[in-house]
């Protein structure tokens, strides 16, 4: 018998269409998705399913520019609470769309992850903007920290439950919707690569 994740949702016919992530996104089906710190090597993210590192993300937002926001309230450092949003979520997509959850994952993760942007190098005392092609390691960190800031900012403080705006997010950026701000975040990545060249 196959495994499925959460014991929910199956993982066998989702596809991964962008060739650049088809190596780097795992959607391995597990009744459980705690690695436990034990991908903490070199490519380690890799091997990782990508439904847990969406769920170590409502616990740690990451920075936001030069600030470490906190955000408080809808999240702890507790993982069965955070899978708990990300379980809910998936019932709204699935409920809404019709399709597995999983798969509506993976295809925002596809629209929303930059493929360049840009890095500061210094040259004579001045400092310019230089584009930069970004790795697929690099594309889904971004894609998966944009759409959960954007969640985290369309919920906290307001009467949106977590997980619905969590939801909305996936969905908008599955369409390619310059609603979600995953695709919002990418379209300025590349036009200021664009303009750094």
């Amino acid at each position: 018998m196959a495994h499925k994740i959460f014991d929910l949702y199956t993982a066998e016919e989702v596809a991964v269409n962008d060739f650049g992530l088809k190596r780097v996104i795992s959607v391995e089906p597990k009744l459980v998705l705690k690695s436990k710190g034990r991908m903490n090597k070199k490519y380690g993210k890799t091997k990782m399913n990508v439904v847990e590192r969406l769920i170590n993300l409502m616990g740690v937002p990451g920075h936001r520019g030069k600030k470490h926001k906190i955000m408080t309230s809808h999240s702890s450092g507790k993982y069965s609470r955070n899978a708990k949003i990300i379980i809910d979520a998936f019932h709204i997509i699935h409920q809404k769309t019709n399709q597995n959850p999983v798969q509506v994952l993976v295809k925002a993760i596809e629209n929303a992850a930059p493929r360049d942007g840009t890095t500061t190098i210094e040259y004579g005392g001045a400092k310019y903007p230089q584009a930069v092609d970004f790795s697929p390691i690099k594309r889904i960190a971004l894609a998966l920290r944009n759409m959960a800031h954007g969640a985290q900012d369309k919920a906290f403080g307001k009467k949106t439950p977590m997980s619905q705006a969590l939801a909305n997010e996936l969905i908008l950026a599955s369409q390619n919707s310059n609603d979600s701000t995953g695709v919002q975040k990418r379209n300025e990545m590349e036009k200021q690569a664009d303009s750094a060249r």
